[in-house]
């Protein structure tokens, strides 16, 4: 680390961005985000959390950003808190960097972008510093936030959003700086909220601290030089067992790490720990078909930190069951997917899926993944019948749409049309798809 500190160091790197740009390859990237991003949030428009957040929130301070894509405005931080929230609601965002980035980024930039008449170049840029930062802190760190009871969405997200919005308001080193302490002082989540209105809560919160961050850093407010690597600083303060580095180079001065490091796009409404094992059991019954009713056990072999995560063994919402490997695998079964229209209380209280829930059993294989911290090289489902048949799954290293196996163009786009179709969007889906798509070319967001 150089003498000027970590903190300082990044608040040097988000100026310099502010300053001159990202590059092409890696605001092309960031584009993916912002499409995924956008469909998820319209998705969730009307889902319980968001609805309740608007009607705690009522009567809204009046501005200029759009809330969830819609005809009402409020100021930009008010729109980051309620959009941030509906991005995250459905779990089926993009995940990376142990948490789910575009989720807090997205919703800060767009609230406040909107407020401001920013370009899409200028945005993308915003994204790219907020995921650089996001990506530098969380690589310092060798345990597992998570099992600490750790939400990583909310403690690095209030950080990244603060370097986002830091782009857009154009900030100097300085203030930069104290943005990024200051979304550090405002970072919370715990995952004993998971399955409740409190998780995508985690990702607006986050979203509207970047955005005051930044704002009150160009006013003037300060926040301590070494808040991020101080030893009573960020870093340290949220480390599961003290085992990070605080005070080595920073990488993001040498390299870009978005345009390598891509952000895994999202297949299912449900935890990303789930992904693996329903890829499996739905490659499993389109090759060996069996009835929901001749199943005698599911067996899903994944890491026990991953298990550890998907807290809700027996869940009777469709809230709860995005945290339940239960859930996944008696859906897959039942219904032959995982999708939107399965994450209802009606489909989860379903007497057949409680049934199956019930037969569903986790087998702790280590976590020897060495690309991804707490997860085991592969996850694998083998299911027993009644008749004493056991079929087995071909086993399953990353998911289908993980950067390594990403989504195509046109999966993309049915994914963002299907989820505009699931939120009511008024508009033309493939016209805003199109809009987003080239948002690099627009000189002033307006969607």
């Amino acid at each position: 680390m150089t003498q000027a500190g970590l903190t300082r160091e990044l608040g040097r790197f988000v100026a310099r961005v502010a300053r001159e740009g990202a590059p092409g390859e890696a605001r092309a990237v960031a584009c993916v985000g912002f499409i995924d991003t956008t469909g998820t949030l319209i998705a969730a428009r009307q889902e319980d959390a968001v609805q309740t957040l608007l009607r705690a929130l009522a009567p809204l301070p009046p501005g200029r950003a759009r809330l969830l894509y819609g005809a009402q405005t409020t100021d930009a931080g008010t729109a980051a808190l309620v959009n941030g929230t509906a991005a995250h609601a459905l779990d089926y965002d993009d995940v990376a960097l142990r948490g789910h980035p575009s989720a807090v980024l997205v919703p800060a930039i767009v609230s406040l972008a909107t407020e401001m008449g920013c370009s899409g170049a200028r945005m993308l840029d915003a994204y790219v510093a907020g995921y650089e930062v996001w990506g530098e802190l969380v690589d310092r760190e060798t345990g597992i936030h998570h099992l600490k009871g750790w939400h990583p969405t909310g403690i690095f997200g209030s950080i990244g959003a603060a370097a986002a919005a830091a782009v857009l308001l154009e900030l100097d080193e300085e203030q930069s700086m104290h943005a990024l302490g200051l979304g550090a002082s405002q970072s919370a989540g715990l995952m004993s909220n998971f399955g409740a209105m409190s998780k995508p809560f985690h990702a607006g919160r986050a979203a509207q601290a970047g955005v005051l961050s930044a704002r009150l850093a160009r006013a003037g407010f300060t926040a301590s030089a070494d808040a991020l690597e101080h030893p009573q600083g960020f870093l340290a303060a949220v480390s599961p067992r003290g085992e990070v580095d605080p005070v080595r180079e920073v990488a993001v001065h040498a390299r870009w790490q978005l345009p390598a490091r891509r952000m895994n796009v999202k297949r299912y409404p449900l935890c990303y720990y789930t992904h693996r094992s329903l890829d499996c059991m739905l490659a499993l019954r389109a090759t060996c078909p069996f009835a929901p009713e001749d199943v005698e056990g599911v067996e899903v072999h994944m890491s026990q930190e991953h298990a550890t995560v998907l807290r809700n063994h027996r869940p009777t919402t469709g809230l709860a069951a995005k945290f339940s490997i239960e859930f996944a695998m008696a859906s897959a079964i039942v219904a032959g997917r995982a999708g939107l229209g399965e994450l209802t209380d009606g489909f989860v209280q379903q007497p057949l899926v409680q049934r199956l829930i019930e037969r569903v059993y986790v087998m702790a294989i280590p976590a020897d993944d060495p690309h991804t911290p707490a997860a085991a090289w592969a996850d694998q489902v083998i299911v027993t019948l009644k008749d004493g048949s056991v079929l087995q799954g071909e086993p399953v290293h990353q998911a289908l749409g993980h950067a390594e196996r990403p989504l195509g163009p046109a999966d993309l786009r049915a994914k963002f049309v299907d989820a505009l179709a699931h939120g009511r969007y008024e508009g033309d889906a493939q016209a805003l798809f199109d809009q987003l798509a080239a948002l690099e070319q627009m000189a002033v967001f307006t969607l």
